[in-house]
């Protein structure tokens, strides 16, 4: 192990590890993965990736034109804290077992009509224009998780049509949940 490698505490099927995971692999950043069962996050993993943005500002995940960089982090909020938090494990078993499925649809389709509404105005080839920004590495593990929660993703054509833009990305490929160390053999890719 090099000194200083960053080592970063995951869960292979957390969103906010996932963040993390795409904005070091588009940095192309080394680091070591430790893996644990369930990492409970309030928005910390924002805050690692515009650590990284400071750190290692190429390529760029917070544009330069300030409307456009308030826009990127408007989408990262409201999906980091309004929409994904609400799907976690430990609201999900507050609600139980047999209202999860319910709660889960209901939450997210909520977040995404709102998501959806926004994603008209600032979205060109990704969330905010053409280039990969933070509110895109907040979006596809969101996605994900609409998929595992079986959300009629057909409502959402935008939401959609950036997502399968970004997951064409090496990037996006790499920091999958199917790929990590910690990912049971039946999940793997």
């Amino acid at each position: 192990m090099q000194a200083g490698k960053p080592i970063l505490y995951s869960y292979f099927r957390s969103s906010c590890s996932w963040r993390v995971r795409i904005a070091l692999a588009l940095k192309s950043i080394d680091y070591e993965t430790i893996p644990v069962n369930l990492i409970k996050d309030g928005g910390q993993q924002l805050a690692i990736i515009e650590y990284l943005e400071e750190t290692r500002p190429t390529p760029r995940l917070l544009p330069r034109d300030p409307k456009k960089r308030a826009s990127v982090r408007m989408i990262s909020n409201l999906i980091a804290g309004g929409i994904q938090p609400l799907q976690n494990l430990s609201v999900l078993k507050e609600v139980g077992q047999e209202k999860q499925l319910a709660w889960a649809q209901k939450t997210i389709s909520s977040g995404f009509n709102a998501l959806e509404q926004i994603l008209q105005s600032t979205a060109g080839k990704y969330c905010v224009g053409d280039e990969v920004s933070m509110a895109d590495l907040c979006l596809v593990p969101q996605v994900a998780n609409a998929e595992r929660f079986k959300v009629d993703l057909t409502l959402y054509p935008t939401i959609s049509h950036i997502n399968k833009s970004l997951l064409a990305l090496e990037a996006f490929q790499v920091s999958h949940p199917s790929r990590q160390p910690d990912t049971p053999l039946e999940l793997r890719a």
